[in-house]
């Protein structure tokens, strides 16, 4: 082997480029393991490819494998493999980068791609491999190119020069050897990064689906005739359907979410073409305990060529579908230099409208073939899947297809189905929100649609009075709340004016009312929705429930006034009662108009403003 060492000085920003890689880039320091074993997969796969054309070179599908050495009493760590290798002008190239790009443009550009700005550099080996510094105060890389008869050192401590030899290796491949730093053993979280079991667990985290085996060796131990590797290689989603049993999906499941409960459904999908990603994708049989915590564990696992990249990746699939757990495999997406943050662009927006149509097809169909399944997924997300209303403009339509919604006609039903059932001439969709169904279905609001035959939604979730605006029709037919002051209803069946109605405006009495509830109220109407119930409170203009405004005040929004209408019963007994009353001057209309407005709170399931005062006219009255 000739001794003749080249060396080469870094360029003034060598250091800081390495502070950065080190100390900002990276948020989580095993990440430096992950990024040589991928940089071994890599060198794998280009030599797999080269033998395609070139079939003297070995085969890496045969005899393809990557090493972890550890070698305590050296305190060196090892990654080897018998890939593709390096040539000298190959290996300046790669692991020169930042000495032949070591200027102030460099640096910007690596401080631009750590805050999410530039992934431009992801990819080149030479920023991956720098990682090496994290744990090592030393690196060693001895590589020999596939097909070539020379091998080479390049060696360097990180501080401002490196050194490039020829050395005497025989077979292809590369091994970068880190000589570790001493511990801080005062630091809880510093880590031994020569313990095995620090290393299968990283590996068991980061690089258990790459396609290679990878050994872990002890050169302090005795070399095991029959090894085994340290990751499974078992990437389900890679290998076709039919080969692939229904246990070891669930196995899986079990394996990714620590649910012991199997999924409702499993969702195996592969796209093709300008964006190539797979995902294997599941929906739990019951809710996360942190579905609707803002900072929850949403999101699917992300894998770059089988290699872990994120956790809990919310960028690949709608809030709205957040109780989907599973891994997207992408050949190609773009990261930031890191590796650890996703970059927003085309293809990422492609691989989540990808994902988000599938998702959605997937449910129209369980819900179509398999309707109990659906009615047990819709009770356990149905809330959740109706935020997909508010934001996907773009599946609108779809979600609300999806949607089983409580109806005053009994069972639940879906918008085409209450469409197929209007009355003629009917154009609007007719609703009802502010509290529990059951209150719904109770309310005097619908007292009047009930007799007319005319369907109510009853629509008791909190989010339901949002999403229900925020859509304004479906298909060709508006939304219409029964708490308006108001309403349309199709010819014929409109609510006609009473004889009781006409004996009640000669009384004076609704005048009576507005006069005592003038600061109460924003009007006193005559009722010709009301059948059941004496009084009740509609809404002039925009209809926001009382149990919204709560909703918002307590998100510190501002709520404009309430415009409270009350309308009263011309056919009740009680209100015939107290105006004839009232008109012989038997009664006090403005004792009476509390207790009206605290009736018709009560039938709103609301508490009475005054309950002790309410309780006092009411008995009084009673006595009379």
């Amino acid at each position: 082997m000739s001794q003749n060492i080249e060396k080469h000085e870094f360029q003034s920003e060598a250091r800081q480029v390495l502070e950065l890689m080190i100390n900002s880039v990276y948020s989580n320091p095993d990440i430096f393991l992950r990024e040589l074993i991928s940089n071994a997969s890599d060198a794998l796969d280009k030599l797999r490819i080269e033998r395609l054309s070139n079939a003297e070179l070995p085969d890496p599908a045969k005899e393809g494998e990557i090493r972890v050495i550890t070698d305590r009493s050296a305190k060196t760590l090892t990654v080897s493999d018998n890939g593709i290798g390096m040539d000298r002008d190959e290996l300046v190239s790669y692991l020169g980068t930042i000495a032949r790009s070591g200027t102030k443009e460099f640096v910007k550009a690596m401080q631009e791609a750590a805050s999410s700005n530039n992934g431009s550099l992801i990819g080149q080996f030479g920023v991956g491999f720098y990682s090496s510094f994290i744990a090592a105060d030393k690196v060693t890389v001895e590589t020999k190119k596939a097909g070539s008869d020379k091998s080479w050192i390049w060696e360097s401590e990180g501080r401002g020069t490196y050194t490039i030899s020829e050395a005497d290796r025989d077979a292809n491949g590369t091994s970068v050897t880190l000589h570790i730093k001493e511990r801080d053993k005062d630091d809880g979280s510093s880590k031994d990064y020569l313990s095995e079991w620090t290393l299968r667990s990283i590996i068991k985290q980061y690089s258990d689906f790459v396609t290679y085996p990878i050994y872990i060796e002890d050169r302090s131990k005795k070399k095991e005739e029959k090894e085994e590797p340290a990751n499974s290689m078992k990437a389900l989603w890679t290998r076709p359907e039919s080969e692939v049993s229904e246990d070891e999906y669930k196995e899986f499941y079990r394996h990714l979410t620590h649910d012991w409960e199997d999924p409702i459904e499993r969702i195996s999908y592969k796209a093709e073409g300008s964006s190539e990603f797979r995902a294997l994708l599941y929906i739990p049989s019951r809710p996360p305990f942190d579905l609707f915590f803002q900072n929850g564990k949403h999101g699917v696992q992300l894998y770059i060529r089988r290699v872990f990249i994120l956790n809990d990746c919310r960028d690949l699939i709608p809030e709205y579908l957040r109780f989907i757990k599973g891994v997207v495999d992408s050949e190609d997406l773009p990261l930031n230099i890191s590796r650890e943050i996703l970059q927003q662009d085309r293809q990422t927006a492609m691989i989540k409208n990808n994902i988000t149509r599938k998702v959605l097809d997937v449910l129209k169909k369980m819900k179509t073939d398999r309707p109990d399944d659906y009615s047990k997924f819709w009770q356990i997300f149905g809330m959740v899947l109706k935020e997909g209303i508010i934001s996907d403009t773009k599946n609108r339509e779809q979600i609300m297809k999806l949607c089983l919604l409580d109806s005053s006609k009994g069972d639940k039903t879906t918008l085409e189905e209450y469409v197929s059932r209007m009355a003629e001439g009917q154009k609007n969709i007719y609703y009802i929100t502010g509290g529990p169904v059951k209150n719904l279905k109770a309310s005097p609001k619908i007292e009047g649609f009930k007799k007319k035959n005319i369907e109510v939604l009853l629509l008791g979730d909190a989010i339901d009075e949002i999403w229900v605006n925020h859509a304004g029709k479906f298909g060709d037919y508006e939304f219409v709340s029964v708490s308006q002051e108001d309403i349309d209803l199709p010819e014929g069946n409109g609510f006609d004016s009473t004889d009781d109605s006409k004996e009640l405006e000669k009384t004076g009495f609704v005048s009576k009312l507005k006069e005592s509830l003038a600061d109460m109220v924003e009007d006193v109407k005559i009722s010709t929705r009301l059948v059941d119930s004496p009084a009740c409170f509609v809404q002039k203009g925009d209809p926001i429930s009382p149990q919204m405004r709560s909703f918002f005040r307590s998100m510190g929004q501002e709520v404009p006034e309430e415009k409270k209408v009350l309308e009263v019963n011309p056919a009740h007994p009680l209100i015939k009662k107290i105006a004839k009353e009232t008109e012989k001057g038997e009664a006090d209309a403005a004792e009476w108009a509390n207790v009206l407005m605290g009736l018709a709170s009560i039938c709103e399931g609301e508490p009475v403003e005054d309950g002790r005062k309410f309780t006092r006219l009411l008995t009084k009255l009673l006595e009379k």
